[in-house]
């Protein structure tokens, strides 16, 4: 049975979340979670709004709380993963990721998350096999041709790098600013194509 002034509560933090005043969307969760410390959906966003102050362990304690009660909650645990993957608990994240996609093999959320620890783990060939299994649902997402680009970079597949920059860039100017910033790209400061990608 829903709670109307649980509910408003909630709507009320969930407002000051997407207007990234995620400590004081805390206190709110944490209201609701004093009358009722089994609010699912509190104790994840919660979490969600620690993440975003790069508080991981706090965020990983709320998302914990959360599995106890609905161990198999796909939100739950997604966030837990880009948690841990943050936090650069990368060993962890995977084993979660592997265990979800084995009941959801084509879950793109997972293997975009999937794609991000590989590459974390420096395993760019199998970065790059995920970002392809995506791409073949999906081949104009420019967040996973952006992390293949960068993948092939560190494998010195430098051609075949930047024509999936050049793809990601026609879906949004962003990557062009974040290939700009990004350490991955420095290599290139003096390849003629990709400065002209860039500029």
């Amino acid at each position: 049975m829903t709670d109307p002034k649980i509910n408003s509560i909630l709507d009320e933090a969930n407002r000051l979340f997407l207007q990234g005043q995620y400590k004081d969307a805390i206190t709110y969760y944490d209201k609701i979670l004093n009358e009722n410390p089994k609010n699912i959906s509190s104790l994840n966003n919660k979490g969600y709004a620690l993440s975003k102050l790069k508080d991981y362990s706090s965020a990983i304690a709320c998302y914990d709380e959360a599995l106890k009660i609905s161990p198999d909650d796909l939100s739950v645990l997604i966030n837990k993963i880009s948690s841990l993957r943050k936090q650069g608990n990368f060993k962890e994240a995977l084993d979660i990721c592997e265990q979800l996609l084995a009941s959801n093999p084509k879950y793109n959320i997972l293997l975009y998350h999937k794609e991000r620890i590989l590459f974390s783990m420096k395993n760019y060939e199998e970065s790059i096999a995920c970002c392809n299994f995506i791409l073949d649902d999906y081949p104009d997402n420019g967040d996973v041709l952006y992390d293949k680009s960068c993948s092939l970079i560190m494998l010195s597949k430098i051609d075949e790098s930047l024509d999936n920059l050049e793809h990601a860039i026609t879906q949004g100017a962003q990557y062009k600013i974040k290939a700009k910033k990004s350490k991955t790209f420095e290599k290139l400061a003096t390849n003629h194509r990709f400065q002209e990608l860039v500029s």
